[in-house]
């Protein structure tokens, strides 16, 4: 076949033209980045720079427990910073700038300049502060204010353009000046030259930049033939050039422009995945921060919304983000929200080190059960859907591996509480995983429909339902009159082989497992011993040649241990393991021998701030023998395994 000449040239230009539109493809974005500083906090700390995360643009949850990510007196001149604005590069990394100005210590009179910020990962931060005054003398000698600095890639330069609000002592207008900034963002090319003058003045610019045109969004008044200020808020100028000139609209954006409530700090950002901006507005006067919509930059939404948050932000800004970014930023700082974290894809994974206990922070995690296979320790985990809730709300499972006890390694959601038809209950509550000819099975209770039984191919799954019915319903609880009875399974494989099965509450219960691990294997008997106070959670393990029962005894929870020389008992009390886990009404353990030393897994309610009975977190502490064989208490730490 051949090509006639008039299609090869054809053919090279679109080739060269998919190319291009490859190398320039967004990345997938996983959500949102807001920076901003503080509005209630403790005065000497609110202006600091401070970031919180999204999956929507609208839902957000402050990092770091809403202290600051950097302290402004490390990259200040003042002390603080206001209005930090957040730009992905066009290439790669990230510029932030943000006015140098602290007003509880020094108040509103003055201030020197801004500070520029350069990261190539969100997380490791360079910066330099641009003093005008002493860096522009001619210029800016009588300057009073540099206020509101924001970054915008001018593409057909390929510079960054550094834009901010002045104001001098001897002329109360409001102006924005602007100028390119260095290559490695320490500075400007040149002296800042008057970007726009709007009519009455402005503050707090934004410009964004669609379909060949510039919008410049900025908090703008109006005046009447005395000067006398009478309306403002947030205006929009055009221009088809970005240095100008621009026309300035005639009216107001935002919902309060002809109201007593004041609004400033506006910010303009596109939705992933949709035609649809975000304006969004700092109603400094009430406290609040809120947004209208649109979808051509032209026309808004009436009625503005509220973002729902748990920090008090002022004026800021928000960028999208990637899954790998939002890791990032959870590695260093914690608390980014779990579906920006969580792996989802196949083959994905998140690594990430502890800090102690709780083990991991970015989900509420219970029930922890362990299992050894080579060199890796994997826990399984039950998943409290999220914080400060006031009930079991458990809807799947998750699964983590580590090689070290340090360093740990998230998969994909292994298990839902839907892959089992026949739960009705909808609770996914704990479970424990066994090994047995190559084959994994996670034993499941859901609350009042019974203990399950899944199986995998790998540690970490995907796991599918083994049976398609329950392995264990109250019915086969004869001791047991409430309807959460079936629950807890545990799993012991004793050396000669044998698999056994223990579960309960109030009651505890066991049984063998045939070979098959699907199945009972004759008949389910009752632990019963003097002393024993069974509330759940049994547990199984084995050491020079005892058998060691623990348990949840008593509420809140405690655990107990008892010993044996069969595991079928007779059982002797033994004696308190742990205390109350703080925080939590409940404590579900395990034991597990790892690379010769003994670990005490287990559950309390100390993620910070909505930790609690129903929002646990696992934490893992050494446990120790007696010489007699007996177990030394557990001592739970905050340092956790060092």
């Amino acid at each position: 076949m051949k090509l006639n000449k008039f299609l090869i040239p054809l053919l090279l230009i679109l080739g060269s033209y998919m190319y291009a539109h490859a190398q320039n493809k967004e990345p997938h974005y996983a959500g949102y980045l807001f920076a901003y500083f503080e509005g209630k906090s403790d005065p000497m700390k609110r202006e600091h720079l401070r970031f919180a995360t999204s999956s929507d643009g609208i839902k957000w949850k402050a990092i770091n427990n809403n202290f600051a990510v950097i302290s402004s007196d490390t990259i200040a001149s003042t002390g603080g910073i206001r209005d930090p604005h957040l730009l992905r590069g066009a290439e790669k990394g990230f510029y932030l700038v943000a006015t140098d100005m602290k007003t509880f210590k020094d108040g509103w009179d003055t201030n020197p300049g801004i500070v520029m910020m350069y990261s190539d990962n969100l997380v490791d931060w360079k910066h330099q502060v641009i003093n005008l005054e002493k860096s522009y003398p001619k210029k800016f000698a009588n300057v009073k204010w540099v206020w509101a600095p924001q970054t915008f890639y001018d593409a057909k330069k390929g510079k960054y353009l550094v834009y901010f609000t002045v104001r001098y002592h001897h002329n109360e207008k409001l102006d924005f000046y602007a100028a390119y900034a260095n290559k490695d963002f320490t500075g400007f090319e040149s002296e800042p030259k008057l970007l726009f003058s709007p009519k009455f003045g402005g503050i707090d610019g934004d410009i964004i930049y669609d379909k060949g045109i510039y919008h410049f969004f900025y908090k703008g008044n109006t005046k009447d033939a005395n000067g006398k200020e009478f309306e403002n808020g947030i205006k929009v100028a055009t221009s088809k050039s970005l240095w100008g000139p621009w026309q300035e609209n005639d009216g107001y954006l935002d919902s309060y422009a002809k109201t007593n409530t004041k609004v400033e700090g506006s910010s303009i950002f596109k939705l992933n995945n949709s035609d649809e901006y975000i304006l969004m507005y700092d109603v400094y006067s009430d406290g609040r921060y809120e947004f209208q919509r649109s979808t051509d930059l032209a026309t808004f939404t009436e009625k503005p919304e509220s973002f729902t948050k748990n920090f008090d932000p002022r004026h800021g800004s928000i960028i999208s983000i990637t899954k790998e970014e939002a890791r990032n930023l959870d590695r260093k700082w914690g608390g980014v929200l779990p579906e920006l974290v969580q792996p989802t894809e196949k083959g994905d994974r998140y690594v990430f080190k502890s800090k102690g206990n709780p083990i991991i922070q970015h989900h509420y995690t219970a029930d922890p059960a362990a299992l050894v296979q080579g060199d890796t320790l994997w826990m399984y985990v039950g998943h409290d859907f999220a914080g400060g809730q006031r009930g079991y709300v458990m809807k799947d499972w998750l699964v983590y591996s580590t090689t070290d006890m340090k360093t740990w390694t998230e998969y994909p959601v292994p298990l839902k509480i839907e892959d089992f038809s026949w739960a009705k209950s909808g609770d996914a509550f704990a479970g424990h995983v066994a090994e047995r000819n190559g084959k994994y099975y996670w034993y499941i209770s859901t609350n009042w429909t019974g203990i399950g039984v899944a199986v995998a191919d790998r540690p970490e799954g995907p796991f599918k339902d083994a049976l398609g019915k329950p392995l264990l319903t109250n019915k086969d609880c004869f001791a047991s009159t409430h309807s959460w009875a079936c629950i807890d399974p545990a799993i012991f494989i004793d050396d000669d082989g044998t698999p056994w099965i223990f579960w309960g509450n109030r009651e505890c219960y066991f049984a063998k497992l045939k070979d098959n691990m699907i199945e009972i294997d004759g008949e389910i008997k009752q632990v019963n011993f003097d002393g024993f106070s069974f509330t759940e959670a049994p547990w199984i393990h084995k050491y020079k040649g005892k058998y060691y029962l623990t348990y949840a005894t008593e509420f809140p929870e405690k655990i107990a241990y008892a010993m044996a020389d069969n595991i079928q008992g007779p059982y002797e009390y033994k004696g308190i393991l742990n205390e109350i886990a703080g925080n939590s009404n409940t404590n579900h353990q395990s034991v597990v021998e790892y690379k010769g030393k003994w670990y005490f897994l287990y559950h309390n309610g100390g993620i910070q701030t909505d930790g609690g009975s129903y929002s646990r977190s696992v934490c893992v502490d050494l446990l120790e023998y007696n010489d007699d064989g007996t177990i030394k208490r557990i001592n739970m730490t905050t340092e956790g395994i060092q």
